[in-house]
This record gives structure tokens, C-alpha cells and sequence, in this order.
């Protein structure tokens, strides 16, 4: 089953088809009491993500970020501070259908305010907090096994990738 994408992005998937798109994302980091991260698992292929997804025009990453997670697991959030921004060959994507994506990610770390926790059942088929040791276990896209270390390893600073870009000489 493929997910359901905005107008946005249909209306560009008419124009370039199955092309290569750099689509803006948010991610949002939310921990258990435990020190656990949120994870939900995707109806596209079955991987385990934290809550996310594309950013809309003229939407901030923050009020994104809010949208995103509640459409997905029903919690209302607030971000509390840019956890990561992350780009680069593990974050394309080819869905089931053709569609290829490659993700500029702003991740957030975020606290829950309020809603009750639960799939979307279109989406989000399942939902649970994770330890880092549980990670090795789960079926995760590339980009995930980026992202999801620093969630626990850097937690409370912010990770971007060093650059590896130099001039041409």
C-alpha cells in the first residue's frame, strides 16, 4: 500500500513522474520515561521510522513536525530543540510505486503535551518506544540507521554530518 501524499506532491509527480525529488522532512525524536525513542512502523514496506514526514509549502518544520507526529500516532507534541539536519545517499528513497525522494531531514527532539497513542492504521500500523539495543532487531530503511544512534548517543546536542565537499583545485 502506498501512502498518501499531499497535492503538492502529486501535483509535481504529474509534471517529472517517477523522477528524483529533494523533498524537506522532519523527524521527531520523543523518549519514554525511560529513555526509550517513539517508533512507528510503515505501511510502505514495513520499517520502523521515527514520526515524520515531508514539509508542506509555506509550512514551518516546527508546526510540520507537530502535524506530522499527531497524524501518525495521535500524540500532540511540542518541539523542543533541532536535534540533527541530514541529507545525503541514505536518505533516497524509491517507493513501492516508483517514486523517488531524497530527504533533507530536520530532526527534532519533541515532548508530548497531550492525545492518546495509536496508528493512524493507513500509515502507521504499529507504534512503540524502543531502547538503542532493540534497534539491531528491527526491520529499519538506511536512513534510519543514520539517524536513530544519535538519538541516543548524542542526545541533547545537535548532529549534522561533517562535510566532505572540498573545491576542485
Amino acid at each position: 500500500m502506498l501512502v498518501p501524499i499531499s497535492d503538492h506532491l502529486k501535483n509535481l509527480r504529474a509534471k517529472v513522474g517517477h523522477g528524483l525529488l529533494l523533498v524537506p522532512s522532519v523527524t521527531a525524536f520523543l523518549y519514554d520515561g525511560r529513555g526509550r525513542i517513539l517508533l512507528v512502523r510503515h505501511s510502505e514496506g514495513g520499517v520502523w521510522v521515527a514520526p515524520g514526514g515531508s514539509v508542506e509549502p509555506n509550512e514551518s518544520p516546527s508546526d510540520a513536525v507537530v502535524r506530522e507526529t499527531w497524524e501518525e500516532t495521535r500524540l500532540l507534541v511540542e518541539p523542543v530543540r533541532v536535534a540533527g539536519v541530514y541529507g545525503g545517499p541514505e536518505f533516497q528513497v524509491t517507493y513501492s510505486n516508483g517514486d523517488q525522494v531524497t530527504y533533507l531531514m530536520t530532526v527534532f527532539e519533541c515532548r508530548a503535551l497531550g492525545g492518546a497513542m495509536r496508528p493512524d492504521g493507513v500509515e502507521t500500523l504499529e507504534i512503540g518506544y524502543f531502547a538503542e539495543s532493540d534497534l539491531a532487531a528491527l526491520n529499519l530503511p538506511a536512513w534510519a540507521r543514520v539517524v536513530l544512534p544519535h538519538a541516543f548517543s548524542e542526545r541533547g546536542r545537535a548532529h549534522f554530518q561533517s562535510p566532505s565537499w572540498q573545491p576542485s583545485q
